[in-house]
């Protein structure tokens, strides 16, 4: 017998003792302003039902974790969004990096790990250092900014392409392609729709970007290719994997850059601390704005067969969404979760995954996090709001639409 689908996945009812919680988690208003919601997520217990789409949410860490670490249980390869690719055909080839799981995983992710050897990574990061001074004293000659265009989306997409070894990037279908992925997490609603209408125009690009011929010969690229002339992996599979890090690598730096400019500015007396060591302080303060704003907001795993989480039966095909921003500001795992401290120990933070999927290109965001925190903390005593900021809403990314700032 056919599973009966809603929203492209197995129709549920609520398992024995869940609640169920009538909210839509994609209204607008919660994506731009999640917190309320993530407290009271996380009063429902370790996971709750939401009959609008029929799938189980878990905001509690404890839950949140066990989902994301235990990939043997919870697929990521039947689709990281609402869809099951089990039973319905994805809007584009799943990643196979993100949405696969072990051993293909495996196989593919070493590819890319040994792209990002130290080696590779510690020249990497002095470009990184050297690009972040440059840009925060154009910045701060200009005295205020806006500080999204200008920093949060300046420095990854002018670093990291480069690092890929794209030859002609071009940042706003970069940024606008990491909004189509992210928003694609989430249903078929408007936020979705209206940036899935430039996907005529921007995947096309997206994978001539990702060709060979596309490609520097000093780059993340043309290493990963070579494991193509070897065998280890075919042609398109190469072409596939630096998608993926095209994917996952622009516009959740850009999400995390952005969130720490606005965790400073709101938290002053964080920003004096950062300045008073900039250089051993810079990495604390970034893993702590990840942690307190979470880039990625949220993933669905998929129920490989039938399993308990927290004693409550759940049925294979089963979706849940797990709320990693909820995760991070629950009080059993962070003291004062919802303050924001540079000093703090954010071990166990789940802003880049957790297990066999955390962020493959994670050392290269903490690196380019560090460099520009650490170039503003050298170079500029003040950071200020010189307007309002406003939170842009998407499906699954926590992002600043505009952030208006005076640096002096």
């Amino acid at each position: 017998m056919e599973a009966q689908l809603v929203h492209q996945h197995k129709s549920i009812t609520p398992p024995k003792g869940v609640e169920v919680w009538d909210i839509d988690p994609y209204d607008e208003a919660i994506l731009t302003n999640p917190i309320p919601f993530f407290a009271e997520l996380r009063t429902k217990g370790g996971l709750a039902y939401i009959p609008r789409y029929e799938i189980l949410i878990s905001g509690r860490y404890e839950e949140t974790r066990e989902i994301f670490y235990d990939h043997a249980r919870f697929l990521s390869s039947r689709g990281v969004g609402m869809a099951d690719f089990k039973l319905e055909t994805p809007w584009r080839p799943p990643s196979i990096v993100l949405e696969v799981d072990p051993p293909e995983h495996t196989h593919n992710r070493r590819v890319i790990m040994r792209a990002l050897s130290p080696a590779v990574v510690r020249k990497l990061e002095q470009d990184f250092v050297e690009d972040a001074q440059r840009l925060v004293d154009e910045v701060l000659a200009q005295g205020e900014i806006e500080a999204v265009a200008a920093i949060a989306e300046a420095f990854p997409t002018r670093v990291f392409p480069r690092a890929v070894g794209i030859k002609q990037p071009d940042a706003r279908k970069l940024v606008d392609y990491g909004a189509m992925v992210f928003n694609a997490i989430g249903p078929d609603n408007p936020l979705r729709q209206r940036i899935m209408a430039k996907a005529p125009e921007i995947v096309p690009w997206i994978n001539e970007q990702c060709d060979r011929s596309r490609l520097t010969e000093d780059g993340i690229g043309a290493t990963i290719y070579a494991a193509a002339d070897t065998g280890e992996i075919g042609e398109a599979e190469a072409g596939m994997l630096i998608r993926s890090l095209l994917s996952a690598g622009v516009d959740t730096t850009v999400s995390g850059i952005g969130s720490a400019l606005w965790c400073l500015a709101q938290y002053p007396e964080q920003f004096q601390q950062l300045r008073a060591d900039p250089s051993r302080r810079a990495g604390p303060a970034f893993e702590e704005a990840l942690r307190f704003c979470t880039p990625v907001q949220a993933f669905f795993r998929t129920a490989a067969d039938a399993t308990t989480v927290g004693g409550v039966e759940i049925e294979e095909g089963t979706k849940i969404l797990c709320v990693l921003g909820a995760a991070n500001r629950d009080a059993q795992k962070f003291e004062s979760p919802d303050e924001f401290m540079i000093d703090r120990d954010t071990r166990g933070h789940l802003a880049l995954g957790v297990g066999v999927h955390s962020c493959v290109g994670q050392i290269i965001a903490r690196a380019e996090g560090r460099a520009i925190l650490q170039a503003l903390a050298e170079r500029v005593s003040n950071i200020e709001f010189a307007g309002e900021p406003v939170w842009r809403a998407n499906n699954s990314m926590r992002a600043l639409d505009t952030l208006p700032l005076k640096l002096s």
